[in-house]
């Protein structure tokens, strides 16, 4: 009498299909990316703040400052506004980051300096603090830096 065999065959060509597809696709991912790795200041003193720095200051009763100049409350969109029109005069007067000046993979609009610092108190809620990056990433900022400001409480 025969004894019933299992029939391998088909299982084998599948999982070859299956490496096959993986050796083409494997290639297309991501393998690299870019990183800014910052460098040492060397005429920058203590306290001294860069021209093109942006710092978004939350205060204590929710109000928001772009560069010590009001720019509103926390939910509205004046702080969107506000750095949008910054960004786009940058872009006119050709205004280039130092980091991404020699970029060739960057078009133009990109090589502007959009770094924007959010400083916030240590006692502010989270969901307020995300209020305001989400308000700074509409405007198109990236990177984006966050602060505890420890003396505001």
């Amino acid at each position: 009498m025969n004894t019933p065999q299992i029939n391998v065959t088909p299982l084998i060509d599948v999982l070859l299909v299956l490496l096959i597809i993986f050796m083409v696709v494997s290639p297309l991912k991501p393998s690299a990316f870019k990183a800014r790795i910052p460098a040492e200041p060397d005429h920058i003193q203590l306290g001294q703040t860069n021209d093109h720095a942006l710092v978004v200051v939350v205060n204590s009763d929710r109000t928001l400052r772009l560069n010590n100049q009001p720019s509103g409350t926390i939910g509205d969109e004046e702080l969107s506004r506000s750095l949008t029109d910054v960004f786009a005069a940058r872009v006119a007067n050709g205004d280039v980051s130092e980091s991404f000046a020699d970029d060739p993979a960057r078009p133009f609009s990109g090589r502007i300096e959009r770094t924007v610092f959010i400083k916030a108190p240590k006692g502010l809620d989270y969901g307020s603090v995300a209020r305001v990056v989400d308000a700074v990433k509409i405007a198109g900022a990236y990177p984006i830096s966050l602060q505890i400001d420890y003396l505001a409480d």
